[in-house]
C-alpha cells in the first residue's frame, strides 16, 4: 500500500515539475500583476478623462430602472444600473487583450513563421542534396563504366551478358602479350 502511494506522488512530483505547469503557473501570476496595472490606467487615467467631458468618473455612470436612486441610511433606494462600472471594465479588457496581441501574440507569429519558413527552406536544401548527391553518383558510374568501354545499363546493374571487362569472360579478360 506504502508503494502506491508513493507512486502517486512521485507522479503528482513529476506532472508539477513538468515544463509547461511552471510555465502556466508563471504566466498567471505575471497575468495578474499586468492586470492590476491596466486597471489602475484605466481607473486613474481613462476614467477622469472620461469625467472631464461628462459629469463624473467614468464608473459614476448609473442609471436607475426602478424608483429613484438614492442613498437612505446607507442602503440604495430603488434599482440602480451601473453601466459606467460595466464600461470601464470593458475598456480594461481590450486594453489588457491589445497590449497582449501587440506585445506578445504579433510578434511571436512573425518568430514563428520565420522559423517554419527556415525550416522549409533547410528542408528543400537537404532534399536539392540528396537529388545533387544521386545525381552526381550517376555521373561517377557513368564515367566507370566508359572508362571499362561498356554499356552505362549493364554495368550499373550487374545484369549484362558477361563479355564485358572485368567479368572474366570474353578477348579482354585474358590479354595475350
Amino acid at each position: 500500500m506504502a508503494e502506491k502511494k508513493e507512486s502517486v506522488l512521485e507522479g503528482f512530483k513529476a506532472f508539477l515539475m513538468r515544463g509547461n505547469v511552471i510555465d502556466l503557473a508563471v504566466a498567471v501570476v505575471i497575468g495578474a500583476a499586468f492586470t492590476n496595472i491596466v486597471n489602475s490606467v484605466v481607473k486613474g487615467i481613462i476614467n477622469p478623462i472620461v469625467g472631464a467631458f461628462g459629469t463624473k468618473d467614468l464608473e459614476g455612470y448609473a442609471s436607475c430602472v426602478k424608483g429613484t436612486c438614492v442613498v437612505v441610511n446607507g442602503e440604495m433606494q430603488g434599482i440602480q444600473l451601473q453601466w459606467g462600472l460595466v464600461l470601464s471594465s470593458i475598456l480594461s479588457f481590450l486594453i489588457t487583450a491589445a497590449v497582449v496581441y501587440f506585445l506578445m501574440v504579433l510578434p511571436m507569429a512573425k518568430v514563428l513563421a520565420k522559423r517554419a519558413a527556415h525550416d522549409k527552406a533547410k528542408e528543400g536544401v537537404a532534399e536539392t542534396m540528396e537529388i545533387s548527391e544521386l545525381e552526381v553518383l550517376k555521373e561517377i558510374r557513368d564515367h566507370l563504366v566508359a572508362q571499362r568501354g561498356g554499356s552505362g545499363s549493364t554495368a550499373s546493374t550487374g545484369t549484362g551478358t558477361g563479355t564485358g571487362p572485368g567479368t572474366g569472360k570474353g578477348p579482354e579478360a585474358h590479354p595475350t602479350s
